[in-house]
């Protein structure tokens, strides 16, 4: 048969994953555990960690005003299930082993609750996200990818030394505003998203494109993406929902090469 005898395949007939909703509660939790996990390896991965720095969170879908996080001084690339810490809206831990991080609760109680429809929010110490918050400067439409960041990231253009204050995390959610990330001058990156996948996604782009910012600046002049330009390609790669897809890749990698991370 040669390629001009075959007929194209209809659109309804072609695999296409998509985020989906749930209907039990207790199905919802178990798969944003399950995400937190793979984020948590795919953070390891690329050299986010910084010692015990750095931590990502998922609202609980039933206790929405408490949420899940990683176990306080436990490896990226270590953490299991029944590792994850359950923590309300005072910061007790009602579920797990370990300790919270508690520059995690003083940020992310504050972002969670400022942010009702936020499922979660992601933030740690990566190099090239450190270093573009050490010039006090937003991500500039330079790329594609950094499109997805246009007018829609704050600067909190200050810093206290390690946030344990719930005022400044107020602060900081305030700056994060209505938007998917906020950069946090010299002390890293932060992302939220309406779903782990996304937050995760926002994060891990939003450090390459610190990272493609800071090279392209070093080598010479730069030549900018236009406004309206720069602004149709935030509207077509910016959602969540694209968040979500593009995290679908990155998991499948994880869960090849670790089949059993879901085992308790």
């Amino acid at each position: 048969m040669s390629l001009h005898d075959l007929k194209s395949i209809p659109k309804d007939q072609l695999f296409f994953r998509w985020p989906r909703s749930y209907e039990d509660v207790k199905e919802e939790r178990k798969h944003r555990q399950e995400s937190l996990l793979v984020a948590f390896r795919l953070f390891g991965r690329f050299g986010f960690e910084e010692g015990t720095a750095g931590h990502i969170t998922a609202r609980d879908p039933e206790h929405t005003d408490f949420f899940w996080a990683n176990p306080y001084g436990v490896s990226f690339q270590h953490i299991r299930r029944d590792d994850l810490v359950l923590v309300d809206g005072q910061g007790a831990v009602v579920e797990g082993r370990y300790y919270v991080n508690e520059s995690a609760f003083a940020i992310h109680s504050r972002i969670h609750g400022a942010r009702p429809e936020i499922v979660s929010a992601a933030h740690s110490h990566s190099l090239h996200g450190r270093a573009l918050s050490s010039m006090g400067a937003l991500l500039e439409p330079l790329t594609q990818d950094a499109c997805a960041f246009y007018e829609d990231h704050g600067l909190y253009d200050d810093y206290n030394g390690v946030v344990t204050d719930l005022e400044e995390g107020k602060r900081i959610a305030a700056v994060l505003g209505g938007h998917k990330a906020v950069i946090l001058r010299n002390h890293g990156l932060l992302t939220v998203g309406r779903s782990v996948e996304a937050a995760a996604w926002w994060f891990i782009t939003m450090e390459r494109s610190c990272q493609a910012q800071l090279l392209a600046k070093a080598a010479g002049p730069v030549v900018p993406i236009d406004h309206g330009t720069a602004r149709a390609a935030r509207d077509q790669l910016g959602n969540d929902d694209m968040g979500w897809i593009n995290f679908q890749p990155l998991r499948d990698q994880v869960l090849r090469e670790e089949p059993d991370l879901f085992d308790q």
